[in-house]
């Protein structure tokens, strides 16, 4: 009972270390720049749906199913080999799944990019650059877009995927290890690729979609606390974040999006939403936040405040997982107590 005691302590200390060695690794060198295991698993995704695709709910279940199980194969592999190998293996192979999964650096570097962009579109009245790197934040069309669409639309991507490219990887890391880390990425790429309500995927991507909404409910409501925590980084109000999230953030159609861009524009000092075009069409998204419309500086501020969540995240969830071990260890005293 004793030796499982510290091992299952052991195994979460290491898990927190790695998480936080995984997240510098991404602070320090952003994403792979050749062999993205993200980019692996959405080529091995689009095979698979030559085959798996039809325009039903059922046919788009399976087919997530099958690449999640796949993935989490992978992962609870991963972690078994580096159990038996040790506390130093377990930190290793948790620092590299972290640190393959994280995307938040270059979410954070994009918008500062973007922001640049905009603001020489201002002097030389050409938004070409802009619009070429608005695809890799998100999924509008940028031809329709000037430049307040398209700040508005890299803002609200920062904000949104502060969520999805750490805060929701590092908690589930914390919590379920390299199979948590590689199931949430693998689920988060999945909505991205499927859960649209287009014609095509309106039934075909549903689950992509809903399990997307599942596993981000928790961490979308821990963006939103950091965001609300890390507002006067960028000279914003702790009050006014919470208050857009409380006011504003259940208009949304995302019951998680809306969480981290509601919350996002109030520290900010902004408003988001409008008018919002995507390849499959237009919606009208609710306002969120009462200030004005956002301006490439605040873009550039809500990178800063993307980095600063991102941080304060990395070292919650650390924390969480530190905060299961010492659990398991009075768990464990009080039963060999008891005995």
């Amino acid at each position: 009972m004793q030796i499982s005691v510290r091992s299952s302590q052991s195994r979460f200390n290491a898990r927190a270390a790695g998480l936080l060695l995984g997240f510098v690794a991404d602070r320090a060198f952003a994403d792979p720049g050749r062999f993205h295991p993200v980019a692996g698993f959405g080529t091995a995704a689009i095979a698979l749906q030559k085959m798996s695709y039809r325009d039903s709910r059922a046919a788009g279940t399976l087919h997530v199913a099958v690449l999640l199980a796949g993935t989490a194969g992978l992962g609870l592999t991963a972690e078994a080999a580096s159990r038996r190998a040790g506390w130093v293996a377990v930190t290793g192979t948790t620092a590299i799944a972290t640190w393959a999964v994280l995307g938040g650096t270059s979410l954070a570097r994009t918008g500062i990019d973007m922001a640049a962009r905009l603001e020489a579109s201002q002097v030389d009245g050409d938004l070409t650059t802009a619009r070429e790197l608005l695809p890799s934040l998100c999924g509008r069309d940028p031809s329709v877009l000037g430049e307040e669409g398209l700040t508005r639309a890299a803002l609200e991507s920062v904000a949104e995927n502060t969520s999805d490219a750490t805060v929701g990887a590092v908690f589930w890391g914390a919590i379920a290890g390299v199979p948590g880390l590689f199931v949430y990425r693998a689920a988060n790429t999945l909505d991205a690729m499927i859960g649209y309500r287009s014609e095509k995927y309106l039934r075909f991507g549903w689950a992509a979609a809903r399990f997307d909404d599942l596993v981000n409910i928790v961490p979308a409501r821990l963006t939103g606390a950091l965001t609300a925590a890390c507002a006067p980084v960028v000279g914003g109000s702790v009050q006014e974040s919470l208050a857009a999230w409380k006011r504003d953030a259940a208009a949304h159609p995302s019951p998680n999006a809306g969480v981290a861009e509601a919350s996002a524009a109030g520290a900010l000092g902004i408003s988001l939403g409008g008018r919002t075009e995507y390849a499959h069409g237009v919606e009208m998204r609710p306002v969120l936040g009462r200030g004005p419309v956002p301006t490439p500086n605040d873009l550039r501020r809500a990178a800063r405040l993307s980095s600063a969540v991102q941080i304060s995240a990395a070292v919650v969830s650390a924390g969480i997982s530190a905060g299961i071990a010492v659990s398991i260890g009075k768990f464990g005293f009080l039963r060999r107590e008891r005995h």
